[in-house]
């Protein structure tokens, strides 16, 4: 026990979760230690050491591929071409930004000279702005490429790292609920996940392989699992069933256990859902859950994606319908 850090402090200490822990563990990053009278995970000062470099290069936005090849070999080549190559994404990142600035200026010029003289009529608006789009997809640029076009080639390299959205249907199904707890209860050991994951063998799926949902609520969440036809309260005791009512939701997919990434995604989606026929449906939550399949309360499934990719992907579920007007 001496020289050993808890998880729980470890957890408090660099602000990070006790499931990101255990996912740096299972990506093979990271290793703790139990003693026989300690059930928890504990850490060494070797495994802290090994925690402070996986951070330092997660700030850096590193992907876990290759922070996992930088600790699978010795010397430094490795880190140096992994950095490296970030510099390069860096600096063409850098430049396209650079190159949207000059597209929006020349935009803002060429806008210059339309005279709206009257801002009350809507189709005179229109037909500018058609003009205005026909000229810059037919017109170079001190010879550059058309500004409509290279605009979108430049947008799309700008925005290669956010997914696009799908539209789907959940359907309603009857659901395990572990109730509204606090966040910290969730994912700890022996908590809710742990608990809902001994009645695996009743759950049937949902949508995309996976039977569970975890809905968001403030500071709070609620975990459901969706279960077979037959399956009675006294099956899961001490939890309860309800009916999951369903409905549409956007979706789209973020990369477990990164913030950015996340934070992306749901700023994309709040943008999408602006410029369609939809508006959030503020009467139901955000849900996410991540597409898996449990053996014997293993997951076992789409380990070949995981590995191609270098993450594990998160499905974010934002509740839409159609708009009031519509």
């Amino acid at each position: 026990m001496n020289n050993l850090i808890k998880i729980k402090e470890v957890s408090s200490k660099y602000d990070i979760t006790a499931r990101t822990l255990r996912y740096y563990e299972d990506m093979g990053l990271l290793s703790s230690t139990r003693s026989d009278d300690y059930a928890y995970r504990m850490y060494d000062n070797n495994a802290i050491r090994r925690l402070e470099q996986i951070l330092i290069l997660r700030k850096l936005n590193i992907s876990i591929k290759d922070i996992q090849r930088v600790f699978n070999t010795s010397g430094s080549d490795v880190v140096l071409e992994v950095l490296g190559k970030k510099v390069q994404k860096i600096d063409d990142e850098v430049s396209l930004l650079h190159e949207l600035k000059e597209i929006v200026l020349d935009f803002i010029h060429e806008i210059e000279q339309v005279n709206f003289a009257d801002n009350s009529d809507i189709k005179l608006l229109y037909n500018k702005a058609k003009e205005i789009e026909t000229h810059l997809i037919s017109t170079d640029y001190i010879g550059k490429p058309s500004n409509i076009n290279r605009l979108i080639k430049v947008t799309e390299k700008l925005d290669k790292k956010i997914p696009d959205i799908m539209v789907v249907r959940i359907p309603g199904f009857k659901a395990v609920t572990c109730g509204d707890q606090p966040w910290g209860e969730m994912f700890k050991e022996g908590g809710y996940m742990y608990q809902l994951w001994q009645y695996y063998h009743l759950y049937k799926s949902v949508i995309f392989d996976c039977v569970d949902f975890l809905i968001t609520k403030n500071d709070k969440a609620e975990w459901i699992c969706a279960v077979k036809d037959g399956v009675t309260n006294a099956d899961v005791s001490p939890f309860k069933l309800f009916d999951f009512p369903g409905g549409i939701y956007a979706m789209a997919v973020s990369i477990d256990e990164d913030n950015e990434s996340i934070h992306k995604v749901e700023e994309k989606v709040g943008r999408w859902i602006e410029n369609t026929n939809f508006e959030l449906d503020k009467g139901r939550n955000v849900m996410f859950n991540m597409p898996y399949i449990y053996e014997e309360g293993r997951d076992i499934a789409y380990k070949d994606i995981e590995k191609g990719l270098g993450y594990k992907q998160m499905q974010r579920y934002f509740p839409i319908k159609l708009k009031d007007d519509m």
